[in-house]
């Protein structure tokens, strides 16, 4: 059994992202896509490609795949600079009107998920070690989240599908979604990068 003050900081780790890399953000797409603000719509869209490395990690750690906790390490990381990063979103974003909802929603959230990828990111590098070795209190408590989303899904998929959901269809599903996730980070970084900097423009 993992060290429970450890196994507390993980799961509060777990929850913590699914409020504000997930939720929150999911909600504020919705709203900037009503309100139709362009620029927030934009932010958030990039954020959410970046972003989808979290639930490919989540895959990964379901069949126990090394890789994950690497992943695990780097989504946060990621995710953070995706949302400040952009200057052009960052300017329109300064520029919007003070009293404004949805800006100063999107301010207070990234400033929020800045603070969880500082604890994700310290808490998942303590983990690294699984990558080489999956033994010890430390490796089993990240893993327990992913597989108890796993059976949800898999009472959810044979209920729906009448499929069988395993752990190594999951595994498969993540390693695919990662070829794609890094063939597209390099395609960005040798392309598009160099040619526009840091401005999104209609990316």
């Amino acid at each position: 059994m993992p060290d429970l003050p450890y196994r507390s900081l993980v799961w509060l780790t777990y929850r913590l992202g699914a409020t504000f890399a997930l939720g929150v953000p999911l909600v504020l797409l919705i709203w900037a896509g009503v309100r139709r603000e362009p620029a927030m719509v934009r932010l958030l869209s990039l954020y959410w490609k970046v972003a989808s490395l979290l639930p490919i990690s989540v895959l990964l750690l379901t069949d126990r795949r090394p890789i994950g906790y690497v992943m695990a390490f780097i989504a946060p990381v990621l995710m953070v600079v995706s949302v400040w990063f952009w200057v052009d979103l960052n300017e329109e974003l300064a520029d919007s009107a003070p009293g404004s909802a949805l800006p100063l929603t999107v301010r207070i959230w990234r400033w929020a998920l800045s603070g969880f990828a500082l604890l994700a990111a310290g808490m998942s590098a303590t983990a690294l070690r699984c990558a080489n070795q999956l033994s010890g209190p430390e490796c089993m408590a990240w893993l327990e989240g992913p597989q108890g989303l796993h059976r949800v899904a898999e009472r959810l998929f044979d209920f729906v599908f009448g499929g069988q959901w395993s752990e190594a269809v999951a595994a498969f599903i993540g390693y695919v979604a990662l070829v794609a996730y890094v063939v597209g980070l390099l395609q960005w970084l040798l392309v598009r990068l160099p040619r526009q900097g840091r401005v999104a423009g209609e990316f």
